[in-house]
């Protein structure tokens, strides 16, 4: 490869496509994270036991209880179980 071809400000321009790159696979990413529910405002409520019950209010655990609910129901949904 001649040296020459390359003249200086070249790598401006894979800076641009990479850069151009990078950007749509970050749409990409955030629209499979938006189909696939991964925005859940709901998800803190997903760690909690029956052993936190005492260490919660009872708005709180309630919340957890139905939170637990759906998470299970929806995964029963999306894998094809009844």
């Amino acid at each position: 490869m001649n040296a020459d071809l390359l003249v200086d400000g070249w790598t401006i321009y894979l800076w641009l496509v990479v850069g151009a790159l990078i950007l749509i696979a970050v749409v990409f990413g955030i629209r499979w994270a938006m189909r696939n529910e991964q925005f859940d405002e709901d998800i803190k409520y997903v760690m909690f036991t029956e052993d936190d019950r005492e260490r919660m209010s009872p708005e709180e655990y309630t919340k957890s209880r139905e939170v637990i609910a759906q998470q299970i129901k929806r995964r029963e949904e999306l894998s094809g179980h009844r």
